[in-house]
């Protein structure tokens, strides 16, 4: 299946979708949106990447910054912070280039790595469109980390990329369907920039003067 291009959603929103699909219902389909630090820290970064020379070559590496991807399989655009294509004989060729190039998609994040899934999955998205795009394998990548100031290499495998097909289908089922999901409750509700919005609380309260008398009390 191949989604035409007014149907695309923002491929960034796979993270979004993995650590709380009523978090990425919020933001993608309901336009709701928050600040907190750690939001406003992870915006920063990426604009100091983003704001660098868009190429740059060292050696045999060429490094290009805020590409622009897209994918008609997924269903999914986007861009990336940095995609490095590094000389090999076993790449492929890029236009005004006479080498051949391995593409290593690199995706820059604030603090450290998290307990889930969510960065690993948005960067396999990453290398997923760039395969489309270039026709071509892509089996490894690297998530930036601020806090750590190091890369955490990820390797694309069968099983992460099927997690991906899986999620953008559901991602643009929900979005056809306009649908927010009920909230679950869990830890990470504290760390969310919308838990305001999305008042996690209130959603697990049948009666609502229920909830109005008892907050009432604890006052």
């Amino acid at each position: 299946m191949a989604y035409s291009e007014e149907n695309y959603l923002m491929l960034s929103g796979i993270q979004h979708f993995e650590f709380c699909r009523r978090q990425w219902a919020l933001i993608h389909i309901e336009q709701q949106w928050a600040d907190n630090y750690r939001t406003t820290s992870g915006e920063l970064m990426h604009k100091r990447v983003h704001d660098e020379e868009l190429f740059e070559r060292r050696g045999t590496i060429l490094t290009v910054r805020g590409l622009r991807i897209t994918s008609a399989r997924l269903g999914m655009s986007g861009q990336c912070d940095v995609v490095e294509f590094r000389q090999s004989k076993d790449g492929i060729k890029v236009q005004g280039y006479p080498e051949n190039w391995l593409i290593y998609p690199v995706e820059y994040k604030r603090g450290v790595p998290k307990e889930g899934q969510e960065d690993e999955l948005q960067l396999c998205a990453q290398a997923m469109c760039l395969e489309d795009m270039f026709l071509t394998e892509i089996k490894k990548g690297s998530l930036f980390y601020g806090e750590k100031r190091r890369r955490h290499e990820v390797i694309f495998t069968e099983e992460l990329r099927q997690k991906v097909e899986t999620i953008c289908g559901e991602m643009h089922q929900l979005f056809e369907r306009g649908y927010t999901p009920k909230v679950k409750i869990t830890k990470k509700c504290n760390a969310c920039s919308l838990n305001e919005i999305c008042i996690p609380k209130l959603q697990k309260v049948s009666n609502v003067s229920d909830y109005i008398s008892k907050s009432i009390g604890e006052a």
